[in-house]
């Protein structure tokens, strides 16, 4: 399966090929994600519902305008943005979708963290779309800047208090809220899960390729 893939805000070079060879290392055979930067229109962080909304558009421009020759569609961002919307002749995926429908099925209580309030909003509002709201704790805000993004330790570090707090309300599970951050293995296997929605929904499609 080859995936056509934008990301939901302006990346660097180098970030750009940062998040590429994580899809690399992520994907199981069979299965290649092809990433491309959004373009300089677009916003470079979501830390406001405006700018998630402004990214949301641009994705769904650059996904109606992906090139022949794939066989699905994938925004790389932990919102989904544009997975509802866009209908036509190739799959559109949602990595959010993918990795909590994953926790629903397993009958897991859930939560989330994300970098702003803003992206926890639109977290808790994918969410309620979905209709999975019944087993969904609430998102914790991390209140970080978008440098954290490529920055594993600090990431983790605000990620631990916050994983604690979601733990008092019982949750199995804990989403980390974004598409483009490393979830080290043993974090990944606590006694409460942080999910990493990107490696899930990967192995996910994995699976259906290979089956």
């Amino acid at each position: 399966m080859r995936i056509y893939a934008v990301t939901p805000i302006h990346v660097d070079p180098d970030e750009l090929a940062r998040r590429q060879a994580r899809y690399d290392a992520l994907c199981p055979p069979g299965l290649r994600v092809e990433l491309h930067d959004i373009g300089p229109r677009a916003p470079r962080a979501l830390d406001t519902a405006e700018q998630v909304r402004e990214s949301e558009a641009l994705v769904v421009d650059a996904l109606t305008a992906a090139p022949p020759g794939y066989d699905a569609l994938l925004p790389d961002c932990v919102l989904d943005p544009g997975v509802e919307q866009l209908t036509g002749r190739l799959p559109v995926l949602g990595l959010l979708r993918l990795s909590l429908g994953w926790q629903v099925l397993n009958g897991r209580r859930f939560g989330a963290v994300a970098r702003t309030a803003a992206i926890a909003d639109e977290i808790a509002a994918r969410v309620e779309a979905y209709g999975w709201s019944a087993g969904f704790a609430g998102v914790e805000v991390l209140d970080l800047g978008v440098e954290a993004i490529a920055d594993t330790e600090s990431w983790h570090r605000a990620v631990g208090s916050a994983v604690c707090a979601q733990r008092e309300r019982g949750v199995d599970a804990v989403i980390n809220g974004c598409s483009a951050v490393e979830v080290p293995a043993d974090r990944a296997a606590a006694p409460v899960k942080i999910v990493d929605p990107t490696a899930l929904a990967l192995r996910l499609l994995g699976a259906e390729v290979a089956a």
